[in-house]
């Protein structure tokens, strides 16, 4: 059954010689791809350069319910990027959130929030050159998406990691208190336009940082750290 659809990337691997297996986010949930002879010298429609992560298309495919792997006939970039791809600290954040979205969503259902989100998310990262805290935002206000998003608490003095809910009196030995806290607070209810108010050196993002990563692995079952975040704190060194 051919089906057309929007289409994110999250990841391509090279299988064979000159095949690629692509991994998308659509907007019928997660699928993914067998692209055949991409790699061949005569050169088809479709090339490499649509299959960079994050990417967003616009895919024709061939779908069969028996089949994990689906057989795309027709392929466009729906929405070019012009600086996602060549600026270098966007193109180590795509690639960081790319593999953090690989190791997050698993359904195979569709979202059409969840999709709304990303596709949006990731025209406002290219569009704009304050993206510093972009990545914190986009986790954070991703576990929305994911059921986990924790509710305000200005009151109170710990967030509890384990729980997922801001407390005075802690249950666990995983929890975020002082500046942490203060910044945590600080990252909820903050939109993509409001970046700039948030005032954090490098030390603060990469404590944040590694705080929400922790909180992605104890509420998302098989989640794993990202291969890719020595390379992001590298880059904001």
């Amino acid at each position: 059954m051919l089906i057309t659809s929007k289409a994110i990337v999250l990841n391509a691997i090279k299988y064979g010689d000159y095949d690629l297996i692509v991994k998308c986010y659509t907007e019928e949930g997660i699928r993914s791809y067998l692209v055949k002879r991409i790699f061949k010298a005569s050169k088809g429609k479709l090339t490499p350069a649509f299959f960079q992560p994050l990417t967003q298309l616009e895919i024709t495919a061939n779908y069969n319910d028996n089949r994990t792997l689906h057989f795309i006939k027709e392929a466009k970039i729906s929405t070019p990027y012009t600086t996602n791809h060549n600026n270098i600290i966007k193109q180590t954040m795509v690639v960081f959130l790319s593999e953090m979205l690989s190791n997050a969503l698993k359904e195979e259902e569709e979202n059409p929030s969840l999709f709304r989100y990303l596709e949006t998310a990731f025209q406002w990262l290219d569009s704009h050159s304050n993206a510093s805290n972009f990545h914190l935002v986009f986790l954070i206000n991703l576990t929305k998406y994911l059921g986990f998003y924790p509710e305000k608490g200005d009151q109170f003095l710990y967030f509890d990691l384990i729980e997922g809910k801001f407390t005075n009196h802690l249950v666990s030995n995983l929890y975020i208190s002082g500046k942490n806290l203060d910044y945590f607070k600080t990252l909820l209810g903050t939109n993509f336009d409001r970046l700039y108010e948030l005032k954090l050196n490098k030390t603060n993002r990469q404590d944040l940082l590694e705080i929400l990563i922790q909180f992605f692995e104890l509420h998302l079952p098989g989640f794993k750290k990202p291969k890719s975040l020595e390379v992001l704190k590298a880059v904001f060194n």
